[in-house]
């Protein structure tokens, strides 16, 4: 017998499982999979539980923002262009879901690649031991001549190489989302930091007039957040630095100018949950009212998942 002392348990007051408050219920489970189960009938079988439950509440608040012409806006990371999802997104402005799309430097380099050739994301790790990583010819060439062109029209950056994709002879141009915002007129906004593009290495590029053109789609963002109300959206596909800080800056700027961008919806998709999305996206905009929603995932997969779910609400 051991010489330490036993609690009793026999005085122990125990109470129904009926009488408890569960966070789990069955009637919140999957069904069973069937052959032949459309996307939507698939999504709606998801459980009502956790993630699964604040997907397809996404995704509700989503078609109810585009039926009551809510403003809805993306931010973008341009790793979703390198994953192929470009038709996507294409499509998602084509039928007047996204109102305005924000990218980062690196987004109109991939995009203008895909666009003209066909093909982009190099070996970084490989051509970084000879120095070549991002010393490619025809990409710098043709951006830096868009931004050119772009400074004498006083155009924003992304409407800038929008224009001059679309009005380009590229093969592939219907594969690129600069080119979809300026053909129907959705602002794509595109916000560089100096020094973290591939651009910003070679002598032909002019900081001043990146710097200027970026500044203006600053401004051009800005005009888009004011019209944030109870029930738009803001997506964040893959920015984990650069656009969160960005949205920020936008929406104090929205809110110091008199808007009511309050109470609206907020959620961001990535691979790893990283603080800034965290905090900037889906917690300090949504304290005030609204809601923010996070999802980790690859993009190759969440990002079909949604576009499908919201196609298939709206009909």
């Amino acid at each position: 017998m051991s010489e330490y002392e036993e609690i009793d348990l026999g005085n122990i007051t125990t109470y129904s499982i009926t009488n408890r408050l569960s966070k789990v219920n069955t009637a919140d489970f999957t069904r069973p999979y069937q052959k032949g189960t459309s996307l939507n009938q698939f999504i709606s079988n998801l459980p009502n539980i956790l993630i699964g439950s604040d997907f397809k509440q996404l995704i509700a608040k989503i078609v109810h923002a585009y039926r009551a012409e809510k403003q809805i806006i993306a931010m973008m990371g341009a790793h979703v262009i390198k994953c192929g999802l470009s038709p996507l997104i294409i499509q998602l402005m084509e039928v007047g879901i996204i109102k305005c799309l924000a990218l980062n430097g690196a987004g109109i380099i991939h995009d203008t690649e895909a666009a003209n050739w066909g093909i982009t994301s190099e070996d970084v790790a490989d051509a970084l031991n000879d120095g070549s990583f991002g010393m490619v010819k025809e990409t710098v060439e043709f951006i830096n001549s868009a931004l050119e062109q772009g400074k004498h029209l006083k155009l924003g950056l992304g409407e800038a190489v929008g224009k001059k994709i679309n009005e380009s002879v590229a093969t592939n141009k219907q594969y690129s989302i600069l080119a979809a915002g300026y053909a129907h007129k959705i602002p794509v906004t595109v916000h560089v930091a100096i020094g973290t593009d591939i651009l910003h290495q070679h002598p032909s590029t002019n900081g001043a007039t990146a710097g200027e053109l970026s500044h203006r789609d600053f401004k051009i963002f800005c005009s888009q957040v004011v019209h944030l109300t109870k029930g738009s959206i803001v997506l964040n596909f893959g920015s984990a630095v650069v656009l969160p800080e960005v949205f920020l800056k936008a929406l104090t700027v929205a809110r110091n100018l008199g808007h009511n961008a309050h109470g609206f919806i907020t959620a961001n998709f990535d691979m790893l949950r990283h603080y800034r999305p965290q905090v900037n996206v889906v917690q300090r905009p949504t304290q005030t009212g609204g809601k923010g929603y996070q999802f980790t995932g690859h993009h190759e997969i969440m990002i079909p998942l949604l576009v499908g779910g919201i196609l298939e609400g709206i009909g």
